[in-house]
C-alpha cells in the first residue's frame, strides 16, 4: 500500500514538473508582437509604469541609505555621549563599568556595520538601478518613436488608397454619365452629327479617365496590402518584441537588485552576530561579588568602630584641667573630618586663639595654615596624610608606580639622545653633537627630579607602612580626661598618662595616620626648622641639590645607578619581547604604510599594545626574513596578554 502511495506521489510530482516545463516553454514562445499586436497604446502605458516602479524602488533604496546613515551617526553620537568622563575613570575598575565600556565598543562596531551597509547599497545597488532606469527610458523612447513612424507610414498609405478609391469612384460615375449622354444624343434625330460626335468624344475621355483611376486605385490597393502585411507581420512585432525585452530586462533587474540588497545585509550579519556575542559576553562578565570587594578595597579606612565614651566625673577634676579640657574641645570642634584645620575657620577664630594661646599654639596654627596651602590641585595633601591609612598606602603606591613609569620613559628618551650624540660624534656630517647637548641636560634634570620625587614618596610609603593603624575611628580619637590626667589611646589599646606640666605635646594617635606633615608640625613646635632658604633638602621635600651632569659625572651618579641604570653606549636594537598573543577576528587588508595584512583566525604575537589610537603592533614568523612586524586595527583582534 505504501509502495503504491509512493509511486503515485512520484508520478504526480513528475507530472507537475512536466506541466511546469511545458508552461514555461509555452510562455517563452509567446511574444507581444503576435499576441498583443493591437495593444500598442496599452504596451506603452505598461512599460512607462514599469520604469516608474523601478525609479520608485531606487527612491526606496535612497531613503533606506539615508536612514542607515542617520542611524549609524546617531549610534556613534550615542557612544560618544556615554563614554566615561575623566572624572569617572576611577569607577572603571568595577566589572559593571567595564562591561558598559565593552558594550559601547560593540555598539560602535554595530554603527560601523550599518555604515558599511549604507555605502554598499549606495555603490552597488543604487547606482546600477539609476543607470538601468536611464537606459530603459532612452530605449523605450526610441522604440515608441520607431513604432510611431511605422504607424505613420501605414496611415499615409491608407490615405493614398482612400484618395485613389475616391478618384476612381468619381471617374467611374462621370464615365457612366458620359455614356448615357452619348446614347441620348445618338437617339435624338434633332441633333446634328457634329453634336453627336462631340458627345462621343466626351464619353471616350471619361471612360479613359475612369480606366486610369481604376488602375491607380488597383496599384494603391496592392501597395497598401503589401505594406499592411509587412507592418503587422514584421515591422510592428519587432518593435513590440523590443519593448517586451526592455520590460523583461527591467523585471530581471529588480529581481537582481532585491537579491543584491539582501546579500549586502547578509554580508555584515556575521559581524553583527559577533557584536551581539560581545555584548552578551560583556554582560556575563559582570560579577557583583567582585564589585562589592572592590568597593571595600577602595573605601576601607582601616579604622575600627569607636569604643564606649568614658564617664567624666567633674567632681574629681581640678578647675585648671576643666578649663584645658574646654580649650581642647574648642580646638577639636574646628578640626575638619580629616583631622586638619580649615583655613577659613582659622582666619575667623584667630582672636579666640590669642585669648587662650601661647607662642607654641600660634606656631601650631601657622603650621596648619602652611599645610593647608600645600594641598595638591585635587584638594589632597602631597603625602596623602589626610586619607585613611589603607587609602593613603594605595595612593602612595599608585604615585610610585606612576613615577617609575615616567622614569623609564625619560630614561629611554635620554638613552636615545645619548645614542644620537654618539652617532653625531662618530660622523659629523649627520649632525652637530652640540645640538642635543641642551636636550640631554634638560632630560638629565627631569630624570633627577623624578628620582628625587620617587625617593620622597617611597619614604612616605615606608612611614605609612611602619605606622600602626589606630583601633578607633577619627571621631573617637580625641583626648579624654580621667582623674585629672590627659590620656590618648594608641593602637595597642594602652593609655599613656601625661601630667599637666605646661608642655602640651600633640597626641601620637590624634590624627588619622603618621605623615611627614605631622613631623613638620613637631619641628615647628620644638623650634627646629631645617629648611634652607625656605625649602627642605630632605628627599621628602622633593627639593634636593640637583645637577645636570651626564652619566658618570660625580654627584648624582649614585641615584642614577639606584634606579634602573642602563648602559648608555649600546647601539644595537634588541628584538622586542612579545607581550602576549592575539587572534584575528576578521580579515584585514593592509592599505596604509606600517600596517600588515592578516587572515581571519590567524595567530600573531603582540609586541606593543594599543596606545589609544586604535592600532596594535603585532609580529608573525616569516620563512624568508624571519619576522614580519606591523600594525593592525585593535577592533579586529582578540588579545591574550601574558601575566
Amino acid at each position: 500500500m505504501l509502495a503504491l502511495l509512493a509511486s503515485g506521489t512520484s508520478r504526480s510530482s513528475s507530472s507537475i514538473k512536466l506541466a511546469e516545463s511545458e508552461s514555461a516553454a509555452q510562455n517563452s514562445n509567446m511574444s507581444w508582437g503576435t499576441e498583443i499586436w493591437d495593444q500598442n497604446d496599452n504596451i506603452a502605458i505598461h512599460t512607462n509604469r514599469g520604469i516608474d516602479a523601478l525609479d520608485k524602488y531606487a527612491n526606496f533604496l535612497r531613503d533606506r541609505v539615508a536612514i542607515e546613515t542617520e542611524y549609524a551617526g546617531k549610534l556613534r553620537r550615542l557612544v560618544k555621549n556615554y563614554q566615561p568622563k575623566k572624572k569617572e575613570e576611577e569607577d572603571n575598575e568595577y566589572t559593571s563599568m567595564q562591561a558598559f565600556r565593552n558594550l559601547l565598543k560593540e555598539v560602535g562596531d554595530l554603527a560601523g556595520q550599518r555604515e558599511v551597509v549604507s555605502e554598499s547599497l549606495q555603490l552597488q545597488v543604487i547606482q546600477a538601478v539609476t543607470l538601468l532606469s536611464k537606459t530603459l527610458r532612452e530605449e523605450r523612447k526610441k522604440c515608441l518613436s520607431d513604432g510611431a513612424m511605422l504607424q505613420q507610414n501605414l496611415t499615409t498609405q491608407l490615405s493614398s488608397l482612400d484618395r485613389a478609391k475616391r478618384n476612381y469612384e468619381k471617374a467611374y460615375r462621370d464615365s457612366e454619365k458620359a455614356v448615357d449622354s452619348y446614347k441620348r444624343a445618338d437617339m435624338d434625330l434633332n441633333l446634328s452629327r457634329a453634336e453627336v460626335e462631340r458627345y462621343k468624344n466626351v464619353m471616350t475621355a471619361k471612360i479613359q479617365q475612369s480606366d486610369d483611376a481604376k488602375n491607380e486605385y488597383a496599384n494603391q490597393l496592392q501597395k497598401t496590402n503589401n505594406l499592411q502585411q509587412q507592418h503587422f507581420s514584421m515591422l510592428l512585432p519587432a518593435v513590440l518584441n523590443r519593448l517586451q525585452e526592455l520590460d523583461e530586462k527591467r523585471t530581471r533587474g529588480i529581481r537582481e537588485f532585491i537579491i543584491g540588497a539582501a546579500e549586502v545585509e547578509s554580508s555584515v550579519a556575521p559581524i553583527i552576530a559577533r557584536c551581539m556575542e560581545g555584548i552578551v559576553k560583556a554582560g556575563e562578565s559582570i560579577n557583583e561579588k567582585e564589585d562589592s570587594f572592590k568597593v571595600i578595597e577602595r573605601y576601607q579606612s582601616g579604622f575600627t568602630p569607636p569604643r564606649d565614651i568614658p564617664f567624666e566625673d567633674l567632681s574629681k577634676l581640678d578647675p585648671d584641667t576643666v578649663q584645658e579640657s574646654h580649650y581642647s574641645n574648642s580646638i577639636s570642634n574646628h578640626l575638619t573630618i580629616k583631622g586638619t584645620m580649615g583655613a577659613n575657620k582659622l582666619k575667623k577664630r584667630v582672636g579666640i586663639f590669642n585669648i587662650f594661646g601661647s607662642t607654641k599654639q600660634r606656631q601650631i596654627i601657622e603650621a596648619c595654615i602652611t599645610m593647608k596651602n600645600s594641598l595638591t590641585a585635587d584638594g589632597q595633601k602631597e603625602d596623602f596624610s589626610d586619607l585613611p591609612p589603607n587609602q593613603r598606602r594605595k595612593k602612595l603606591q599608585a604615585k610610585i608606580t606612576e613615577l617609575q613609569q615616567k622614569i623609564a620613559q625619560e630614561t629611554n628618551a635620554r638613552d636615545g639622545l645619548m645614542k644620537m650624540k654618539i652617532v653625531y660624534e662618530a660622523n659629523s656630517s649627520l649632525g652637530n653633537p652640540m645640538t642635543v647637548e641642551g636636550q640631554l641636560n634638560e632630560s638629565e634634570h627631569k630624570l633627577e627630579k623624578l628620582k628625587l620625587d620617587l625617593k620622597k614618596y617611597q619614604g612616605y610609603l615606608d612611614k605609612a607602612s611602619q605606622a600602626q593603624v589606630a583601633t578607633s575611628s577619627p571621631q573617637a580619637n580625641r583626648n579624654q580626661l580621667q582623674n585629672g590626667h590627659r590620656t590618648s589611646r594608641h593602637s595597642n589599646g594602652s593609655a599613656d598618662d601625661h601630667h599637666e606640666d605646661g608642655d602640651d605635646q600633640p597626641d601620637d594617635a590624634g590624627s588619622l595616620s603618621r605623615s611627614g606633615s605631622e613631623d613638620n608640625v613637631a619641628q615647628i613646635q620644638n623650634g627646629h626648622n631645617n629648611n634652607n632658604n625656605g625649602s627642605s633638602a630632605s628627599p621628602e621635600s622633593g627639593l634636593g641639590t640637583s645637577h645636570t651632569s651626564l652619566p658618570g659625572s660625580g654627584q648624582g651618579s649614585a641615584n642614577e645607578n639606584a634606579i634602573g641604570e642602563d648602559t648608555y653606549y649600546e647601539t644595537e636594537v634588541e628584538t622586542l619581547n612579545p607581550l602576549g598573543t592575539c587572534r584575528a577576528l576578521y580579515p584585514f587588508e593592509a592599505s596604509s604604510e606600517g600596517s600588515i595584512p592578516m587572515n581571519e583566525g590567524e595567530e600573531l604575537q603582540v609586541i606593543e599594545i594599543d596606545q589609544g589610537d586604535g592600532w596594535t603592533r603585532v609580529r608573525r614568523a616569516n620563512n624568508s626574513n624571519g619576522w614580519d612586524e606591523g600594525f593592525v586595527p585593535t577592533s579586529y583582534i582578540e588579545c591574550t596578554l601574558y601575566a
